[in-house]
């Protein structure tokens, strides 16, 4: 996600949008400034990720550093590599959050949203879901590509079904200080009046660079309609978000998915052969539940 201010001057704006020299020039003074990194550290701390982490602080190198040892202190605790399918099938059964088998005009991953099909009650389980789909949408990004796309259907949402305040908080929390510059754009297809209500709450947590890149989608706004559909090709997009393709979320086969994914994550980040072989006797059983009638 963007997370930086937006500042005033020309000075300031160039400051924010540096030459591919100056950008290299950033990289590096904040590669010295982090010092030698080793194992995990060094496998996340690429350049990409640097660049990232500058964007989010308007360039200054310091705050960046002391944002990305935050995050490496916050990965070191609660260890988002490692968390596997096993641990958050239970959250997926209904299809409320999965990595569409389509990507976005410009070869973006896409998470789909379906926040009406909410199925527990454990608020720490649902971020630790939602983690563990940032880290799999992460790892199937084509190459030299950093953000995703996300699409969010309220058909069924409501207030009953809708996650507190506070939860909304700390997630947001986590994606604006661990997940920088990683969302392209949200899309909120169709949301019910009273969404906006929440929204008005939710939005004073986020950086005002992210709320731009959250849009509105009405089916009967054309405006809204065709900017969607310049993000999307009709013909790969759901008929749930006004595209033409049929999508029905098949919890078996994502979980066999899910489970190949953690043995690439596994092998990624370096785990030992044991977790490996138990995410690989998972793909082989994929004990789930029975999929949902009707999405």
């Amino acid at each position: 996600m963007s997370f930086f201010r937006r500042r005033g001057s020309s000075q300031q704006q160039q400051e924010q949008e540096p030459s591919e020299l100056q950008t290299e020039s950033k990289v590096n003074e904040l590669k010295a400034a982090l010092g030698p990194l080793s194992g995990r550290c060094s496998l996340y701390c690429t350049d990409a990720c640097l660049k990232r982490y500058l964007e989010a602080r308007n360039w200054n190198v310091d705050k960046a550093k002391k944002m990305l040892e935050e995050t490496l202190a916050w990965r070191s605790t609660y260890k988002p590599e490692e968390i596997r399918w096993t641990e958050v099938a239970v959250e997926g059964e209904t299809g409320k959050l999965f990595r569409a088998n389509f990507r976005d005009r410009v070869g973006r991953t896409v998470l789909v949203l379906k926040p009406g099909l909410q199925n527990t009650t454990s608020m720490d389980n649902q971020i630790k879901h939602l983690v563990y789909l940032m880290e799999n949408a992460m790892l199937n990004l084509p190459e030299g590509q950093e953000e995703m796309a996300w699409l969010i259907d309220f058909t069924g949402w409501s207030f009953s079904t809708n996650v507190p305040i506070r939860t909304a908080r700390d997630t947001i929390n986590i994606l604006q200080d661990h997940y920088p510059q990683r969302l392209a754009v949200a899309f909120l297809y169709a949301p019910p009046r009273i969404f906006e209500t929440f929204w008005k709450v939710v939005k004073y947590f986020m950086d005002p660079k992210t709320t731009q890149k959250v849009k509105f989608v009405y089916p009967k706004n054309k405006e809204s309609v065709e900017l969607m559909q310049s993000y999307f090709d009709v013909d790969n997009l759901p008929t749930e978000f006004g595209g033409k393709a049929t999508m029905k979320y098949d919890h078996e086969d994502f979980s066999r998915l899910m489970a190949q994914d953690d043995v690439k994550a596994a092998k990624f980040w370096g785990f030992d052969d044991k977790n490996s072989s138990a995410t690989t006797g998972y793909a082989a059983s994929a004990v789930v539940a029975p999929e949902p009638d009707s999405l």
